[in-house]
């Protein structure tokens, strides 16, 4: 096992459990200390007769093909090690529970967990995890009568070749990580992974709100390998599932019955949401769940943290923690769901910046730039909307409030201001994480109230 974070130290105790021989390690000298505490056998993969093992197991994160292989894994293609993932061994152990993925530049994890809770609403026992919260061989197992609900991102696909999602969902698409992936092309190929085997009797359903994903759709549509179902947020199609002037429809059967107002649906504004909500509906349909049950379950879903989450209204000014835009596509589905913005962006950029952010600044009355990308984000906003160079979040914060709470006390102002942090950026400049970024938002907030 190469690589010991949450997922690599589920996969040791996984396959410790199950008898194996573990030979564990990580880069990371706390990462070894945390294995090593946890009794997890360490020992130096540099040095191992990778020949002699049955797997190289990858932690996601780990590059194995572009920019170029880790050191260890370009020894162990030498050697005829397979290199793998843990969602491949999970399918070595042969589980006989349905399979659903979830893969998709964004919306992954509110579908997944939104396709978990409708689930677990109607009665269907299920396990919700993978690049989402816990880690696949962290679940628990399951018996034939159940269900696996898996975010399984690009990197994860990569190194999973054989297990087969009865339903497997693909959101959309837009360039992201695509050093990891060797440009475009090899970051859709990784995408598409997700729909490998299944037959006539599984289901694609995939987003047809971009062109690179309706391509795909037809593409497996016309093989016939699998029976596919397209889902929008904003437009409808014809036999499919789709969000349409609030209301979210089913259209599988050629003639569209209105399922729910998403207005009920409190913790899923916008078109993304609405596609989200859409995937959501056409996974549980084709697991046998109920209109009504699934209806049920949308308008009662919480949300997710540092995903569109609510943190609070203070003195008419709403406060929204979108830590999770981590790419400019992202931030762009955020900025259209709200008419009055005070705009926190920044962080460590991502390829291509702000690119094609114009479109989408009209309801932004300001912008609060922190981190590694504020003097690239100035430039490009520049003249579009006023800007504030606030270097952290702490500043950023206050001078978002400060001009929200201005704006509000302006009686022509109508529509209510909204402080919403949606970075359109990585969070490594200045956080550990975007859930780190997004909790440091919630306490500034929280301390707004004081």
């Amino acid at each position: 096992m190469l690589g010991l974070g949450i997922s690599g130290l589920a996969a040791c105790r996984a396959l410790i459990a199950s008898g194996k021989s573990v030979w564990a390690w990580d880069d990371s000298a706390a990462a070894r200390g945390t294995a090593d505490s946890a009794g997890i056998p360490l020992f130096d993969l540099a040095g191992a007769d990778l020949a002699s093992a049955a797997a190289l197991v990858l932690s996601p994160g780990i590059p194995h093909t572009h920019p170029h292989p880790h050191p260890v894994v370009a020894r162990a293609r030498q050697a005829g090690c397979p290199v793998i993932g843990d969602g491949e061994l999970l399918a070595r152990a042969r589980i006989r529970a349905e399979c659903v993925g979830i893969t998709g530049t964004n919306g992954k994890s509110t579908t997944t967990a939104l396709i978990g809770h409708i689930l677990q609403a109607a009665g269907r026992r299920c396990a919700v995890g993978g690049n989402l919260g816990t880690p696949i061989l962290a679940l628990d197992a399951l018996d034939p009568t159940s269900v696996y609900v898996l975010e399984m991102s690009s990197y994860q696909l990569e190194l999973t070749p054989n297990l087969v999602f009865n339903t497997a969902l693909l959101l959309n698409i837009s360039p992201d990580h695509l050093g990891r992936h060797g440009g475009m092309e090899g970051y859709i190929a990784a995408k598409t992974a997700i729909f490998r085997d299944g037959g006539p009797s599984a289901t694609a359903i995939v987003g047809a709100d971009d062109a690179a994903c309706r391509r795909i759709g037809r593409t497996i549509a016309a093989s016939g390998r699998r029976r596919v179902v397209f889902i929008s947020g904003q437009t409808a199609v014809p036999g499919g599932v789709y969000a349409l002037d609030g209301t979210l429809y089913d259209d599988r059967g050629g003639g569209r019955q209105a399922v729910l107002d998403l207005a009920a649906a409190k913790a899923l504004p916008g078109v993304h949401n609405a596609q989200n909500a859409a995937a959501a509906l056409a996974a549980a349909l084709a697991l046998g769940v109920s209109h009504s049950a699934a209806a049920e379950a949308i308008a009662s879903f919480p949300g997710l943290a540092h995903r569109q989450e609510r943190i609070a209204v203070i003195d008419g000014v709403l406060f929204v923690n979108d830590s999770k835009a981590t790419n400019v596509d992202a931030a762009v589905r955020a900025l259209a769901c709200y008419d009055a913005i005070y705009w926190i962006a920044g962080g460590r950029p991502k390829e291509g910046g702000l690119a094609g952010i114009e479109p989408s600044l009209a309801p932004v009355r300001a912008a609060f730039l922190i981190g590694e990308a504020e003097a690239d984000f100035a430039a490009t906003l520049a003249g579009k909307v006023p800007v504030q160079r606030c270097g952290a979040l702490a500043q950023a914060v206050a001078a978002a409030a400060r001009a929200a709470w201005a704006d509000r006390r302006r009686a022509e102002r109508a529509a209510q201001p909204v402080v919403l942090l949606s970075p359109a950026c990585a969070s490594f400049d200045q956080f550990r994480s975007f859930e780190h970024r997004g909790d440091v938002f919630r306490t500034l907030v929280g301390e707004l109230q004081r």
